[in-house]
């Protein structure tokens, strides 16, 4: 399907991926006519993006001006999508131009318009009011009483009676005033546009309202608030979808207490209509109980969950809940590949995918994960069978084009057909839609609206009646509770929920920290400081808690142990003050218990290559986000962010002692890390192997425990500092702000 088109976009291209920056984009939605009104511009816009007119010169519309019959004919025959080109039976008026010839033997065989005479359309005669009612109505094939006689307007005779009164009842036209339609007055030229943009719908063109969220990750304070939100833009938007890119669960404390019930009975508040499958949503599928908390999550679900690259059939608690394929308006508590669902006469598919690096960065268990481009390509397919030309994904992929694990951005290249891409997975705040141009000529917008409900994202598409989006624009809205209301019903809603949460959130582990305890992300690469690209003091407690609780271990006193922690695993900052066991479980929701993986140098130093291998932000300013980027314990390390990946690991020394001695290849070292990196998650291969060997094993010590157990050790006050652990050497300063002493060369 080619879905090629002049594409008025307020957009970006996939080279400028936007900053975090929660503004709309400036509107490309306006013609080059300089006398429209903003009562007319919506109308006027939607003519001259669609070819229907071209204006009576290069920068005026002529609103004011009466309508001619030719160039009516002109303006209806294109927005039926009649051809010029065409061939049509001749009408046998001997008036009409020849530039509206066409037009007028189109609409004449179609027994859309009639002529003043046998011979005379009256082409260049003003069309009035009424003639433009029973046209418009004709060409709409709209529902018509022709016995009706008379209407509220008193200047409306028998015979415009039923056109006059099809337009009302359809809110394509109103009266001049009250009791006056107008009906022998012309038609403007302003007019005219607007009767034909308030009934577009009824010639298969379509109005779409995509509101979007993504990896929520259990943060629901700010749901009362996108309530709000949500319910004005549905008041203004006859069509509306609410979707969302994944990762509900895992993050805030209310994953903690309720393990998805709180997120699903506030999704379903808000109305949501589809929502996909993140990878965090798998994150227990290793825990004796499974899939319990996700197979609750759908079931309590009153929107479907669609996942076309997930095959649920040997997972045992999903998969009676797994019924695949293309549903048509699908309720809740099931699970298929997409869901087809009708709006102003026109069929909208959707479909979902997940990251195939879920394999790595989770716990899916018995739950297969499959290629997302070859189901995405037989997905769109099964829509297209069904006669579906507007089809929306819903992707939990990521948006950067360079990951290896794919993204929305070869989504959108190597499968045509995709209209929208409503993605997740990289947290990104895209302040407008990127636009992917396919080799076929289809284009795709992708947006992706950040993290944590600090966004709701908002995209207004037009589709033409080949299923072209002709018009577009995007925005997100920050939710701030500073400066707006929360909807009262759902505060009321949550207030159970987050007075159990507020009790755990209370509970103090008996320390204070002096300073913030950093777990920041950098999410896009303005090269600040990150969990997932630089020490941090937050990682380094993290992982030497994993170290402390791993030398207590018998035969581990006096053997050579190294802690590596994944800062895709810390998940968020602790504030000066008082430490809770909130907090903590808010830093580390996963679960993931004490791993000790007996290694060597070698593997050692190939972990922490692999561990720097993200890409270069430009400029200068160090490496991007990863998520399987280490903290470390017991060591340090230096490493040339410039060099090439696999070559940047320059010197890695051990702590033996009290000194920090060079590590040797053959070196025999014990790994305390956890459970999901010791197996090989963040496409550690080499702890994989160790894995597969027998080289790992499991005393397993919870992970939110040994840090709290840790700190208590330290005192009733802590003020850790970063240290310079891990150190790039092409950065005279760290993305942390870290300078290396210049009497300690760095690493020694």
């Amino acid at each position: 399907m080619n879905k090629n088109t002049k594409f008025l976009a307020t957009a970006v291209t996939a080279a400028a991926v936007a900053s975090a920056i929660a503004v709309p984009s400036a509107s490309a939605d306006t013609s080059k006519f300089t006398d429209v009104s903003d009562r007319y511009a919506d109308a006027v816009n939607f003519l001259w993006a669609n070819n229907i007119t071209q204006g009576v010169s290069a920068d005026k519309f002529g609103t004011a001006s009466d309508v001619k019959r030719a160039d009516a004919a002109v303006f209806l025959a294109k927005l039926m999508g009649l051809e010029p080109g065409g061939v049509y039976e001749p009408s046998g008026f001997t008036d009409v131009p020849k530039s509206a010839k066409w037009a007028v033997d189109a609409l004449k065989e179609h027994g859309i318009v009639s002529g003043k005479s046998a011979t005379k359309f009256g082409a260049n005669e003003q069309l009035t009011r009424g003639e433009a009612a029973a046209i418009i109505v004709r060409a709409a094939k709209l529902q018509v009483d022709m016995d009706k006689t008379s209407t509220k307007f008193t200047d409306v005779n028998k015979r415009f009676a039923p056109y006059v009164q099809a337009l009302v009842d359809e809110k394509i036209a109103n009266g001049k005033t009250d009791k006056m339609f107008g009906t022998s007055m012309p038609v403007t030229r302003g007019e005219l546009a607007m009767l034909l943009n308030n009934g577009n719908a009824k010639f298969g063109y379509l109005d779409l309202l995509v509101m979007h969220m993504n990896d929520h990750h259990a943060y629901l304070d700010n749901f009362p608030y996108i309530a709000n939100v949500v319910q004005d833009l549905r008041a203004t938007h006859k069509n509306s979808l609410l979707l969302h890119g994944g990762d509900v669960f895992s993050g805030d404390l209310y994953w903690n207490k309720y393990k998805g019930q709180a997120d699903v009975v506030m999704m379903n508040y808000l109305g949501f209509d589809a929502v996909t499958f993140g990878n965090h949503e798998f994150d227990e599928g290793g825990t004796p109980d499974g899939h319990a908390a996700l197979r609750n999550y759908i079931l309590g679900a009153q929107f479907p969950v669609l996942g076309a690259n997930l095959d649920f059939k040997d997972d045992a608690k999903l998969k009676s809940l797994y019924k695949g394929g293309i549903a048509e308006n699908a309720g809740g508590g099931e699970i298929y590949d997409g869901n087809i669902v009708m709006m102003d006469g026109q069929k909208v598919g959707m479909f979902g995918l997940t990251t195939e690096d879920t394999v790595n960065i989770s716990s899916p268990a018995d739950v297969d994960v499959l290629s997302y481009i070859t189901r995405a390509k037989e997905t769109v397919a099964a829509l297209e069978a069904q006669g579906v030309d507007k089809i929306i994904a819903i992707t939990h992929v990521g948006v950067d084009e360079a990951a290896p694990s794919g993204s929305d951005q070869t989504l959108a290249k190597m499968v045509p057909g995709i209209d929208v891409i409503v993605g997740g997975h990289t947290h990104t705040a895209l302040k407008e839609p990127i636009t992917i141009t396919h080799e076929s000529g289809d284009k795709t917008l992708i947006v992706q609206a950040g993290q944590y409900g600090d966004y709701v994202g908002k995209l207004d598409v037009k589709f033409n009646p080949k299923g072209e989006i002709y018009w577009n624009h995007g925005e997100l809205i920050k939710i701030d509770p500073k400066t707006m209301t929360a909807d009262p019903q759902a505060a009321a809603v949550l207030a159970p929920f987050k007075a159990g949460k507020e009790e755990l959130k209370k509970e103090s582990i008996g320390v204070t920290t002096d300073v913030d305890l950093n777990g920041a992300r950098d999410s896009n690469a303005e090269g600040t400081s990150s969990v997932r690209h630089n020490e941090t003091n937050l990682g380094n407690l993290i992982a030497d808690a994993m170290l402390s609780k791993a030398k207590t271990l018998p035969g581990m006193e006096e053997a050579t142990v190294v802690a590596m922690q994944n800062g895709g695993g810390i998940r968020t900052s602790i504030e000066a003050g008082d430490i809770t066991v909130g907090s903590i479980a808010q830093v580390l929701p996963f679960g993931n218990p004490l791993a000790i993986v007996k290694s060597n140098g070698k593997e050692v130093k190939e972990a922490l290559e692999r561990s720097v291998r993200g890409a270069l932000i430009a400029e200068g300013k160090g490496l991007k986000e990863d998520g399987g980027f280490l903290h470390v314990g017991g060591m340090k390390f230096t490493y040339d962010s410039t060099k090439e990946s696999g070559k940047r690991v320059i010197d890695v020394l051990v702590k033996e002692g009290d000194k920090y001695v060079p590590l040797e290849d053959d070196k025999t070292v014990y790994i305390a890390t956890n459970s999901f990196t010791a197996r090989g998650g963040d496409d550690y291969d080499v702890f994989e192997r160790a894995s597969a060997e027998g080289r790992v094993s499991d005393p397993g010590f919870s992970d939110t425990q040994n840090l709290i157990e840790y700190l208590q050790s330290l005192g009733k006050e802590i003020s850790p500092k970063i240290e310079g652990r891990i150190i790039d050497v092409s950065l005279e300063t760290q993305q942390n702000g870290y300078k290396v002493p210049a009497e300690e060369p760095a690493g020694k």
